[in-house]
């Protein structure tokens, strides 16, 4: 079976991508989501993570 690509990014993965703190993963989503003027119930996706910090969405696939 295929390995299903997703499309949302989580604290677990800003923590594995960056080396740092649940604390600072979740902070870091609350900066994404302001600046995509996202509401706090939506999520954030991995397309955005990668422009907010402009990297290539493939780099940050591959800790994924």
């Amino acid at each position: 079976m295929a390995k299903r690509e997703r499309s949302v990014i989580y604290a677990k993965d800003i923590m594995k991508i960056t080396g740092r703190s649940k604390t600072y993963a979740y902070g870091l989503l609350k900066k994404i989501k302001a600046f995509f003027s996202k509401d706090n119930h939506q999520l954030v996706t991995i397309d955005e993570y990668a422009r907010f910090h402009g990297i290539p969405v493939e780099k940050v696939m591959e800790y994924l």
